[in-house]
């Protein structure tokens, strides 16, 4: 058995933990405070392995994802020219239609999503 001290919303309890497979102790000890004990989550499936991105060209500006969500419309395509502040898509996120700007003026080089795509937070979706 293993002492540990937590700190759970402000309050300090002292528990005492028992390593899987451990040697059992003859007798335990109660907590002066004991916390409640949680069940331990059980480990979900591995995921598949993520498709590398293709790579940046140097130089190049990329918009990536700020929060996840969905991708709602998309208003450029390849070779077309922006400028700064032109609402490249909009991208629902928590039930809010967030406008996606162009950060600076320049072309369009590459699209990497469609309208309906969901993305996570980084995801790299427009090369400027």
């Amino acid at each position: 058995m293993k002492k540990f001290n937590i700190t759970v919303n402000g309050s300090a309890y002292e528990v005492e933990v028992e390593e899987v497979g451990g040697a059992v102790s003859a007798a335990p000890k109660a907590a002066p405070k004991a916390a409640p004990v949680a069940a331990a989550p059980k480990a979900a499936a591995p995921a598949a392995a993520p498709v590398a991105a293709a790579p940046v060209a140097a130089g190049a500006k990329t918009i990536s994802a700020p929060m996840p969500g969905k991708v709602m419309s998309v208003n450029c395509k390849a070779g077309d020219a922006v400028k700064s502040g032109d609402v490249l898509m909009i991208l629902e996120a928590m039930k809010m239609q967030n406008e996606i700007m162009a950060p600076e003026d320049g072309t369009v080089s590459e699209v990497r999503i469609t309208a309906g795509q969901n993305v996570a937070t980084g995801d790299v979706m427009i090369i400027m």
